[in-house]
């Protein structure tokens, strides 16, 4: 009788739901799964627990007010989405930044790009149980944030960009406390690899574990890390300049294995290489002025304009339509993590429940980049 109804259970498909207060959703993200026994069936995402109609609210907004919504976005990505808006208006005006601007903007850039990649790596190992990660890489990402709170006084929501330039220049120790924190990070971050790259345990919980091809990748539209580690080559600093970045050597990290683990080293390598990047740059920010003489009412000339730049979950896209006047006609945002959080149906099924924690945590989610 037990060994029947122990089959009666395994065969019922039953619903859970994760969030959207769990812990490892790590944001108000609601997963819907589907379950047989451990096993997963299905995942529906249920997104808009935190949408606040940025776009909708742009659209009565003036160019410089936009970018403090975009840092409302991927907040772990501020100054990167506020470059794109940036770039945006400057391409529409045929405006050609100082040189000065584009260095530091790139600086910042990367530099809010490992501060992202901390967060998510402290992040992803407290998830599989290593607390001990948590505690590690927030120790290092303060230095950042104090670094940026010298700069201009914000340490997550920054808005220091501003169209024609930066609001103001970078504090007189910015070049010192910049090369201190990478000579600093160079010797911490293969402490990273000794606490959870190659843990066993670790190992076994993302090796082979949240498949994604490379034309999967590419037909669902996932970019940035998640999509490096299936081997799509897609970084817009690479294929699409932009600030700096055609004036320095970097590698793109690819893997072709397309698992959780690859996923997981595609972030690895690219805290060395925005390291690499700021070196490049750093003690050779040109003098001048930190932005261009710009209108003081800033007016777009009618029609479309786009501008995408690799933020740190993949790739963030502004689409403006101006009729001419002050705030756009119409503006769209493409959030990567919306398109990433497409695939998790497909990369979790016929997996653990567990390994759901695991396969998420490698596509490192930020909840209200999706729900706008």
């Amino acid at each position: 009788m037990a060994d029947n109804t122990f089959k009666l259970l395994e065969d019922q498909e039953y619903t859970i739901n994760m969030g959207p207060q769990h812990p490892s959703t790590h944001g108000v993200l609601r997963l819907v799964v589907a379950l047989k026994g451990e096993i997963v069936q299905r995942v529906e995402p249920h997104l808009g627990y935190i949408h606040r109609g940025i776009e909708k609210m742009s659209e009565k907004l003036t160019y410089p007010q936009i970018i403090h919504l975009t840092d409302r976005l991927d907040y772990l990505s501020a100054h990167i989405n506020n470059h794109a808006v940036c770039l945006a208006v400057e391409k529409a005006l045929d405006v050609e930044v100082p040189e000065r601007v584009k260095y530091v903007r790139t600086i910042l850039d990367e530099l809010n790009r490992i501060a992202s990649h901390q967060l998510w790596w402290s992040a992803f190992g407290m998830d599989l149980g290593g607390l001990t990660c948590y505690f590690y890489g927030l120790r290092d990402r303060e230095k950042i944030l104090d670094i940026f709170e010298e700069s201009f006084g914000s340490r997550l929501l920054h808005s220091f960009y501003t169209p024609g330039g930066l609001m103001h220049d970078v504090h007189p120790n910015f070049q010192k406390r910049v090369k201190e924190f990478i000579a600093y990070f160079r010797k911490k971050l293969p402490e990273y690899d000794q606490f959870l790259t190659g843990n066993v345990i670790f190992q076994n919980r993302t090796k082979g574990i949240g498949l994604l091809t490379k034309e999967e990748a590419i037909s669902y539209g996932v970019t940035g890390p998640s999509g490096r580690g299936s081997g799509f080559s897609c970084d817009v600093r690479k294929h699409h300049p932009y600030g700096a970045y055609d004036k320095v050597q970097f590698v793109e990290p690819l893997y072709d294995s397309g698992d959780t683990f690859s996923r997981y080293k595609v972030r690895m390598d690219e805290m060395w290489e925005s390291m690499k990047i700021i070196e490049q740059l750093i003690d050779n920010i040109p003098e001048g002025d930190y932005i261009t003489k710009m209108k003081a009412i800033i007016k777009l000339p009618e029609g479309e304009y786009t501008q995408r730049v690799e933020a740190a979950r993949g790739e963030f896209g502004v689409y403006i339509v101006s009729d001419g006047n002050k705030n756009p006609y119409r503006i769209k945002f493409r959030s990567p993590n919306f398109c990433n959080v497409g695939a998790m149906d497909h990369l979790c099924r016929n997996y653990k429940i567990a390994d759901l924690i695991a396969i998420s945590g490698s596509l490192d989610l930020v909840i209200p980049d999706m729900d706008r």
